[in-house]
């Protein structure tokens, strides 16, 4: 199945945004070390690392993936200086990716294409409920970038530098001294009593200012925009519009029924009641009492062990052989109707079954499963007509000048529209799929005009899409966002009022006021000391934090502390002690594979920064021009 899919890929090309994104992207935080040269113009590279290149392409293609979710995470467009640094960061993770990718090939690290089928299988972008689905692999790929001896190569290249990555990361380890200390470290508590002082108290009801509320309003424009977004043209194919269309004959189905005939025979059923018993000498007695004439069901009641079916006079229901255990299977159907046979011995312990009836096996009918076999040839037929459906647009948008209305035409596509599908949150009834919106928003979209697509939404449904209109970002009216500014300018008022007088409190503990005079002077409450851990869920992030800032304290340290988004706080730190203990042994090894998982992680950041700090290193700076 896999080798189709290679064989199909090798005969096309294939456009749209890479599915596998470039790996390793936690370099992007490390920062740039080694030998940078970028006192050159332009050039047919983004960097070249020991003389090897980085493509301008591979860069680009990088930063595609990248920029829709920062333009997300900015709420549009990103900002030119932070662009730059993002970009220069990308480039770096790149140059990284690329020391390692040699590193793997000096050390002699390998992947067999047995590991690299079992990869592509494994990716969750091809798999339908947890499996693979060779459909939907297809479906992907043609919407990724990459031809498919580089899709290829890239993943074996990644593949590798985990092998690289999981060497160094078996070798690490931590000694048992380290491991009692940082786990002393983890555990140790810390007293703490705090105040806090809210928003809310110090904000005051003075009215804003409606120059305030200019000034605000003009510096701050770009937090009160409308999304951008477009009005677009889609034509849609659904599974379901194909199955319809598929015509199903009496020959197929009859041999498709004496195919899977097996698959249409029901077991044998058999209704048992049965009671219960720990020991085969009171297994005896209850027998006996049955094969006097007891009510079974009455019997069952008053001795069955067997909590579940006890209440209902031990009765198990219709069942075939498959749901008892061997003994107990083996003797209810021996049995005749109306038969009462015991003791079975079973690992549950001594039963006394009752035969109450008997439903023969049989095979269900053609007619009876005709409706079940037309639906699986409909389903099969479809599916097959929908991925050669996919690929036969997507060969026709290579098409310059092919219009939506006639690939409509063409490929029986339901058209529609949609007045407004937002680049954050899309529309319907298309929904807010990732990967249509960015196909909407891409430059041959949205630039050139293009159609985009086709875009497979689910397993199931595909849609083209066209912009009609593209509407940008704009500015709302300040009387549209009057009542968020108010808010916002009151609550910077109660967040700066509430610093200060934290501040002053915090004056008045050093100079010996105690914590209860100073907390009523403020007219609020506070906490009652207590003992809290690093991770307590109880105690502000930022006054933990804060808490176990510096070494043990030898006497009370008192703070003030501005809180982010909900003014202030004043606390007193008094004593320190060791952590309670009292774990298992299952979670404190748990623990110490934590600590060591870190450890060696840190360790391979400190290898790939020593690389990248001899690394021969140059960085084209007109890479993302």
């Amino acid at each position: 199945m896999l080798q189709k899919i290679r064989d199909s890929l090798q005969t096309q090309r294939w456009f749209g945004i890479a599915i596998l994104g470039a790996i390793a992207l936690v370099f992007v935080a490390w920062g740039a070390y080694g030998i940078v040269d970028v006192g050159f113009g332009g050039g047919n590279y983004a960097a070249k690392v020991n003389g090897e290149k980085i493509s301008i392409d591979e860069a680009s293609r990088a930063w595609l993936q990248q920029q829709t979710q920062w333009q997300q995470a900015f709420g549009g467009e990103i900002p030119a200086e932070r662009r730059k640094e993002l970009q220069a960061a990308l480039l770096d993770a790149l140059v990284r990716e690329k020391l390692l990718t040699e590193r793997t090939g000096e050390l002699g690290y390998r992947v067999s294409e047995q590991q690299l089928d079992r990869a592509v299988a494994a990716e969750p972008a091809f798999q339908v409920d947890g499996k693979f689905s060779a459909q939907l692999a297809k479906a992907r790929l043609a919407q990724a970038g990459l031809a498919e001896h580089t899709f290829y190569a890239e993943l074996r290249q990644g593949l590798e530098r985990q092998q690289i990555r999981a060497g160094l990361q078996v070798s690490s380890f931590l000694t048992p001294a380290e491991v009692a200390r940082l786990l002393a470290l983890e555990d140790e508590q810390r007293e703490l009593r705090y105040a806090l002082l809210p928003v809310g108290k110090f904000a005051g009801s003075e009215p804003i200012a409606d120059t305030a509320i200019r000034e605000y309003y003009d510096g701050h424009r770009s937090e009160f925009m409308t999304p951008e977004s477009v009005r677009l043209q889609y034509g849609e194919l659904r599974l379901e519009q194909l199955a319809s269309q598929v015509v199903v004959g009496d020959k197929e189905l009859h041999e498709l029924y004496d195919k899977s005939k097996d698959t249409y025979a029901e077991a044998e059923k058999r209704h048992a009641r049965h009671i219960l018993l720990a020991t085969p000498d009171k297994a005896q007695q209850v027998l006996a009492e049955a094969r006097a004439g007891g009510d079974f069901a009455a019997l069952a009641k008053k001795y069955s062990q067997d909590s579940g079916s006890a209440p209902q006079g031990g009765d198990l229901g219709w069942a075939d052989r498959k749901a008892f255990v061997a003994p107990f299977s083996e003797a209810l159907f021996a049995m005749t109707p109306g038969e009462i046979r015991g003791p079975v011995h079973t690992q549950f312990g001594e039963h006394i079954i009752k035969l109450e009836g008997v439903q023969p096996g049989k095979t269900r009918s053609f007619e009876e499963v005709r409706p079940e076999l037309e639906a699986q040839v409909r389903r099969d037929r479809a599916a097959d007509l929908f991925g050669d459906t996919q690929e036969a647009i997507q060969r026709r948008l290579e098409d310059r000048g092919v219009d939506l209305e006639t690939l409509a035409r063409e490929f029986h596509l339901q058209l529609g529209e949609v007045a407004d599908f937002t680049r954050e949150g899309g529309g319907a009834p298309l929904g807010a799929d990732q990967e249509l919106r960015d196909v909407v928003f891409s430059d041959s979209v949205l630039a050139e005009r293009r159609i985009g697509g086709p875009v497979p939404l689910g397993d199931d449904r595909l849609v083209l899409v066209k912009v009609l209109e593209h509407r940008r970002p704009a500015a709302k009216p300040l009387e549209a966002v009057r009542a968020q500014i108010v808010a916002t300018l009151r609550a910077e008022r109660g967040a700066a009022a509430a610093r200060a007088a934290a501040a002053a409190a915090l004056k008045r503990l050093d100079s010996g006021e105690s914590f209860d005079a100073v907390v009523a002077g403020l007219g609020i409450t506070a906490e009652p000391a207590r003992f809290i851990g690093r991770s307590d869920p109880s105690v502000p992030a930022q006054l933990r934090e804060r808490a176990f800032q510096g070494p043990k304290p030898a006497q009370p340290v008192r703070f003030s502390l501005a809180l982010e988004g909900d003014g202030a706080a004043i606390g007193v730190v008094t004593r320190a002690r060791e952590g309670q203990g009292g774990e298992n042994p299952a979670l404190r090894a748990q623990r110490v594979q934590q600590l060591t998982g870190r450890r060696a992680m840190g360790e391979f950041t400190a290898y790939v920064d020593e690389m990248r700090r001899r690394a021969r290193v140059e960085t084209n700076p007109k890479a993302f021009e």
